[in-house]
């Protein structure tokens, strides 16, 4: 948590809304992830919301920023930000796959590692969420490379997630076999994940993987 990437609306002297963001890059330029935007039951259906966002994306503008991104938890909210200038970008692809008959070679690594190769992994002009970003999702996940692969796990009780995968997804059984049962995968694909807004003429971007809300 940071007070430098947060805006609260607040009546009668409580908190009514609230949203949070991170740097991320694309390319030269920076652009925030925002996250966790939330509105409290009580206040719901009063605007909050759009007046938050909108005093987000003017600081960010102001900021220098380039675009924002966030990622919708449904397809309402969905079209709820595309009315405030939100569209589609990039893509995912999610299957779930079970252990084959021989595990993959897969080794632990530490964030700084996992970021050095995950930039030559990444589709072109992916968002690279360094920084606070990677520090949060060391937190929460595992990140291992293998042959020619490289991913982020994330266990959640006996539920094994990778957050992101990239690499060959023929190795996924092998790799369901090296972390020990069946695996949830989310990888570079079409299904509707991430949205942007643009907040200069900076290129849109191509790819967006973690979402922390």
């Amino acid at each position: 948590f940071s007070p430098d990437r947060c805006m609260c609306v607040y009546t009668d002297s409580r908190g009514a809304a609230a949203a949070y963001w991170m740097d991320c890059r694309i390319g030269d330029h920076t652009a925030a992830y925002i996250y966790a935007v939330a509105t409290a039951q009580d206040h719901q259906g009063n605007g909050f919301c759009r007046a938050l966002m909108d005093a987000i994306h003017t600081h960010l503008e102001q900021a220098g920023y380039c675009g924002s991104i966030l990622v919708p938890g449904d397809q309402g909210l969905r079209t709820m930000y595309s009315n405030m200038g939100y569209a589609d970008f990039g893509g995912i692809r999610e299957f779930i796959c079970g252990p084959g008959p021989a595990s993959a070679e897969l080794q632990r690594i530490c964030k700084e590692k996992f970021a050095d190769i995950r930039r030559s992994l990444l589709p072109e002009n992916a968002v690279l969420q360094e920084g606070a970003g990677l520090t949060l999702l060391d937190a929460l996940a595992e990140f291992y490379q293998g042959n020619a692969c490289l991913l982020t796990l994330y266990r959640d009780g006996r539920t094994l997630r990778v957050l992101e995968y990239l690499g060959d997804e023929a190795a996924a059984a092998g790799i369901a076999a090296a972390l020990g049962g069946i695996t949830m995968f989310r990888a570079p694909g079409k299904n509707p994940y991430a949205m942007y807004r643009p907040l200069s003429a900076a290129p849109i971007p191509g790819y967006f993987a973690f979402a922390f809300d």
